[in-house]
């Protein structure tokens, strides 16, 4: 061998293993026990929610896993035993989100079997950026996206959508779109040679993520006019009218007006077909944030609760919330299907195909910041096609009906304190023991706070917190169909005595 030169076969036979398909399947069928074993053991309690390791443990041991790695002398026996040490190791370590007492964020146990659809994009990395690196891939998603697009009450042909990785990414890309709408010089020339400097008015409990889309687009925080919200925290139109009002007398421009349909915080949904009239009224551009409320859509029981939707120019819709996909796969849609090609004005002849103009609609990377696109689709669309559609108006419907059942336990409960009536499956209240009566706002509220961590390093139950008015409070996500009225009351039962635990301990 020349000096400087490598021998490839001796480094083809090193990698063999790692590409061995007989690894591949005697791997696969442990995976498919250790995880159907895992699954039962988490649905039936019989380990905690969570098995509680401070940050710099977790990845002390971590690293000594990797380090153990790597040994010459590894057969197929050995692979396959190393690997279901690693996998029982990853399993017992991470949040349970499939035990019925994780009941904290908006993001649900996935459907077992999206996984397995998910897996076959991963190892057969279908990326998609355009059509041809992934076509089933491309397929999946735009098949995807026409029939939610028809839900959401749009003709076919006249919309468009994609999926971005996460509600973040698909916020900010609507809002870039509305940018380039509302200022079709600003992609060429920037934000220079503005009069007045653009405005976002943006429902006050939105997502900070639309904040984060203002600086990201140039427009800065300061462009983030907030919209007042009402008695049960739904953007207050009379107050939009009025910062509308106020923009043109101005000569200021208005990219958009963000509504929530749900809004993070207590899962507020806006008065959308009011807020659309007011858009029309200034013909400024209406982007609507569903990514949690938008699958009320699939529901006889809750679609109400979205009614107007159509009505918005961009909507975003996370798949991985209430449609119990894994993580990420967030939706972008545009009334206007020419609206998609607004995002972005560019050339790259090393991905375009000129000679195939017929694919421009497919080559999803031209209306996404992803170059190299994850398939997000195929776990979604292997279980729409393996279940059906009923499956989700199911599991929209019970999450929502069970953060009833919680609120009114919560009312019959004379030592906690629900702060508002639920529109949906998000809750948030107190538990004010009677030690506490008469104390400050802020002591009152750090309580809340420091419950919660306790409850949570205890392993029993997974919440949240929040801060509500000023004050800290409790939150929850009803998001699992494995949550029943019996773990409801127990959570009550735990916060009572972690509560009164840390009281005696002053």
């Amino acid at each position: 061998m020349k000096r400087g030169l490598i021998d490839a076969e001796v480094i083809r036979d090193r990698l063999q293993s790692a590409f061995d398909p007989s690894l591949v399947e005697s791997t696969g069928a442990r995976l498919a026990s250790l995880l159907a074993r895992h699954l039962d053991r988490i649905q039936s309690e019989q380990v905690g929610v969570m098995r509680w390791q401070s940050p710099a443990e977790q990845v002390e041991r971590a690293a000594e896993l990797l380090g153990e790695g790597g040994a010459p002398d590894l057969d197929l026996t050995a692979l396959v035993e190393r690997f279901e040490t690693l996998v029982e190791k990853a399993l017992k370590q991470g949040n349970q989100l499939h035990h019925p007492g994780y009941i904290g964020h908006q993001v649900p146990p996935p459907i077992p079997m999206a996984a397995w659809f998910d897996a076959v994009g991963a190892m057969t990395n279908q990326v998609m950026a355009i059509y041809e690196m992934g076509p089933w891939a491309v397929a999946m998603e735009q098949a995807m996206v026409e029939r939610l697009g028809r839900a959401i009450g749009w003709r076919s042909g006249a919309f468009s959508g994609l999926i971005t990785h996460g509600g973040n990414l698909a916020n900010l890309t609507a809002l870039l779109t509305a940018r380039n709408v509302a200022l079709p010089d600003s992609w060429a020339q920037g934000l220079t040679g503005q009069d007045e400097s653009p405005a976002l008015l943006v429902q006050s409990d939105a997502h900070y993520g639309v904040t984060r889309a203002a600086g990201i687009l140039g427009l800065g925080e300061a462009a983030v006019i907030p919209v007042p919200v009402d008695s049960r925290r739904r953007m207050d139109v009379s107050a939009l009218l009025e910062r509308l009002g106020r923009c043109r007398r101005e000569g200021r421009p208005v990219i958009a007006v963000v509504a929530c349909a749900c809004a993070t915080p207590v899962g507020a949904f806006d008065p959308l077909p009011a807020i659309a009239e007011a858009c029309r009224a200034f013909d400024v551009w209406l982007h609507v944030d569903a990514a949690h409320g938008g699958s009320a859509l699939l529901s006889r029981h809750h679609r109400h609760l979205v009614s107007g939707l159509e009505l918005a120019d961009s909507i975003v819709w996370d798949a991985h919330k209430m449609l119990y996909v894994p993580g990420l796969c967030a939706f972008v849609f545009y009334r206007h299907a020419g609206h998609a090609k607004r995002t972005f004005d560019q050339e790259a002849s090393y991905l375009f195909d000129p000679t195939a103009p017929e694919l421009e609609d497919y080559n999803v990377g031209l209306r996404t910041i992803e170059c190299t696109k994850r398939a997000a689709a195929f776990g979604l669309w292997g279980v729409w096609s393996l279940f059906g559609e009923g499956l989700f108006a199911d599991l929209v419907d019970l999450s929502f009906s069970m953060g009833m059942v919680f609120f009114e336990r919560l009312e019959r409960a004379d030592d906690f304190e629900p702060l508002h009536r639920p529109q949906c499956n998000i809750v948030v209240f107190r538990y004010r023991p009677r030690q506490l009566n008469g104390a400050s706002d802020q002591v009152l509220g750090e309580f809340q706070l420091r419950l919660r961590r306790r409850l949570v390093e205890q392993g029993e139950y997974y919440i949240v917190s929040t801060t509500l008015e000023g004050m800290g409070a409790l939150r929850v996500t009803i998001i699992n169909p494995l949550t029943t009225d019996r773990h409801l009351d127990g959570l009550l039962e735990a916060l009572r005595r972690e509560g009164q635990t840390m009281l005696s301990e002053g």
